[in-house]
């Protein structure tokens, strides 16, 4: 049909979402821990208590595989429509009771002792896949203007302990994304296990300083009520006291492995969605305003019903309001060969990583090495290797 040649309204009458009724698939992420415990009550097998990391690296790569990629948009039309339907909303609003109903419940395996610890362990790894994921999720709330988005998502990363990431994503990250001075930006020859400690850490550092410099700009005092880092640590200080009153302290160390693997989860999605990719200073010294090349993109259907169009990345950070269902595709953003499942895979594994990336990140900046963002040290050899511009 030709939008064009139709009223405006019709045309925005006549577009469906043909993922509307898969959106819901994504609550099946908080329901890992419920389906390892079904699937091992029906087999037997202890090593279904595995059953989150053999989905998110095993069948989400494969079904984005055989599933393919959807690069449709929803016309100008349709996006007011779609922002105001709380269909959309109630999906990622779901979330968060089903998130706590599984930690609560594995809380309740670990404590009777009946599991071998390797099952408690493969039970608190596939509950740190459904809070890492969680912190996707927290991300799409904590973006929104209503108080009770913003409330779901300090709740919803309360689990991993990594309340401080919606203060430093919102007003930090996304003011100095692509650029060597963003912690969450990973810079090319810089493998996932350096990446990790310098965006833990740094965006820690990140989040007290940009608290302290509102608090010196209000007059309010960091030890404060209102100072919305100590907000968000409270809330796991509370939620771990109170899982351990419940159940005892035989489950605090296996909350604290979903935790540290939780946010590890999210930590690895952000070393994919910038690696490399820089955006130019202008003469006042100041960087361009953030466009759709400055994050990498996947299309892949599966991993995108599940993360709520995470992958659809650039236009997140040109519209950070922007609801997932109404998130673009755009062709000139770099794509990545694989959904962010089978990305994180390749970022585990350096040599692999490096091989299928980095020729990715020189071709996109037509050979120019001094247009990437290159990691310090390993600037030298990647120059030896590709030479500083395009012959």
């Amino acid at each position: 049909m030709d939008m064009t040649a139709i009223p405006v309204n019709q045309a925005a009458a006549a577009w469906r979402d043909r993922k509307r009724y898969l959106w819901p698939f994504a609550l099946l992420v908080p329901a890992l821990p419920f389906i390892a415990g079904g699937l091992v009550a029906l087999t037997g097998s202890g090593v279904f208590w595995w059953v989150g990391p053999l989905v998110v690296f095993g069948v989400m790569p494969l079904l984005d595989t055989v599933l393919g990629r959807d690069s449709t948009n929803p016309p100008d039309t349709a996006v007011a429509s779609l922002e105001s339907d709380h269909y959309y909303r109630w999906c990622t609003y779901l979330f968060v009771p089903l998130q706590y109903a599984s930690l609560v419940w594995a809380c309740w395996m670990w404590s009777r002792g009946s599991l071998a610890p390797v099952d408690s362990f493969g039970l608190a790894i596939t509950v740190g896949c459904a809070a890492g994921i969680a912190i996707n999720t927290a991300h799409e709330l904590g973006h929104k203007r209503p108080a009770v988005e913003r409330w779901l998502s300090k709740v919803a990363l309360a689990q991993t302990g990594y309340g401080h990431f919606q203060l430093e994503h919102n007003r930090g990250h996304h003011a100095r994304v692509s650029t060597p001075e963003d912690p969450a930006s990973s810079r090319m020859g810089e493998h996932f296990y350096e990446f990790f400690p310098r965006t833990v850490i740094g965006g820690l550092r990140s989040a007290i300083r940009l608290e302290r410099e509102r608090e010196a700009r209000t007059g309010e005092r960091f030890w404060s009520p209102r100072n919305e880092l100590l907000n968000a640590w409270v809330m796991t200080v509370v939620l771990f006291g109170a899982l351990v009153a419940i159940f005892g302290l035989a489950v605090l160390p296996w909350l604290v492995v979903q935790a540290v693997f939780g946010f590890s989860l999210l930590e690895v999605v952000n070393y994919v969605e910038h690696y490399g990719l820089l955006r130019d200073r202008r003469a006042d010294g100041k960087y361009e305003r953030c466009r759709p090349e400055h994050s990498w993109n996947a299309n892949h259907t599966v991993s995108n019903l599940l993360l709520f169009h995470l992958q659809r990345h650039s236009d997140h950070h040109a519209n950070p309001t922007r609801r997932f269902q109404t998130l673009r595709h755009f062709d000139d953003a770099p794509q990545l060969p694989s959904g962010y499942a089978g990305m994180i895979l390749l970022a585990y594994v350096p040599p692999l990583w490096r091989r299928v990336m980095d020729h990715r990140v020189l071709a996109f900046y037509d050979g120019d090495l001094d247009r990437v963002n290159v990691h310090p040290r390993a600037r030298r050899r990647l120059e030896r290797r590709y030479g500083t511009a395009a012959a």
